[in-house]
């Protein structure tokens, strides 16, 4: 039995540290550490890895990330009352975890960790959308993490997934399918969760590309898939008139018809549309 096999339930930390998780903070907390090992395995092999974790909370997928053997654990947690929990869980690991106290939006987690980087988090519901756009769209790719596994609202891993033609479809799948490999790996109902959420949830898990799906300069990507879904509704001739005076003709040489609307365009559709773009 390891050091981590005798720390106290998390139901007994939350009540020793007076955790009440705060709907300003995004906080539900998964108590089951069956269920957080299980999400710490569909991260896959830990062994050689640093981990980033986002939003440890009490630190139950904390403890089920240093069970499955990664290298380091680096968490990010913005409530201070969670620093005293996670102490004992880093006394308990053999310096295998460090945590960081501040918010995940303002911290540059580089200097913490070496390659190769995996990211598993439970993330707060106020952050994580933005956090994955952010991890989906760095400077230069292959970015500096292999995957992410990443639990959502169910209604923003639909969206991650999403086929063309689909209502779920739009910014965030192409973001996500151009450049990874990404799969919905488990499902939880909203009673695993205290307090429960009004919505289920779902742990997403991204695997990075080396190279994305198709060419495309990704800010002009970005550019053009904004502009379409933010007008979805309209043909993609009325969205996009912005983009270029000619855009009927750049669609048409890009193989899509200028009536047609956002949701209708795959992913290698929108690459094709850059390219025509990007020639000026």
């Amino acid at each position: 039995m390891s050091a981590i096999d005798t720390l106290p339930s998390l139901s007994q930390v939350i009540k020793t540290h007076g955790l009440d998780a705060r709907k300003s903070l995004g906080q539900n907390f998964l108590l089951d550490l069956n269920l957080t090992s299980k999400i710490a395995r569909l991260a896959g092999d830990l062994t050689q890895c640093d981990v980033l974790e986002i939003g440890p909370g009490p630190g139950g997928l904390t403890r089920g990330l240093l069970a499955e053997g990664a290298r380091r654990v680096l968490a990010i947690e913005k409530d201070a009352r969670c620093i005293p929990a996670l102490a004992e869980v880093a006394a308990a690991c053999d310096g295998r975890l460090t945590v960081i106290e501040g918010d995940a939006l303002d911290i540059d987690p580089l200097a913490h960790l070496r390659a190769p980087i995996r990211i598993a988090a439970n993330l707060p519901y106020n952050v994580g959308t933005e956090l994955l756009v952010r991890w989906l769209t760095p400077p230069q790719w292959p970015p500096f993490w292999q995957s992410l596994t990443l639990m959502f609202q169910r209604e923003v891993a639909n969206r991650i997934v999403a086929a063309p033609g689909s209502k779920a479809y739009g910014r965030l799948a192409i973001l996500a399918q151009w450049r990874t490999d990404a799969q919905i790996v488990m499902s939880l109902p909203p009673e695993a969760f205290t307090p429960p959420p009004k919505v289920h949830s779902a742990v997403v898990h991204l695997k990075a590309l080396p190279q994305p799906r198709f060419e495309a300069d990704a800010k002009i990507l970005e550019r053009i898939v904004a502009a379409g879904f933010n007008q979805r509704r309209k043909m993609l001739r009325a969205s996009l008139k912005g983009i270029a005076p000619d855009i009927s003709d750049r669609m048409e040489a890009a193989g899509i018809k200028p009536t047609d609307r956002a949701e209708q365009i795959d992913v290698e559709g929108w690459c094709a549309l850059a390219r025509e773009v990007a020639r000026g």
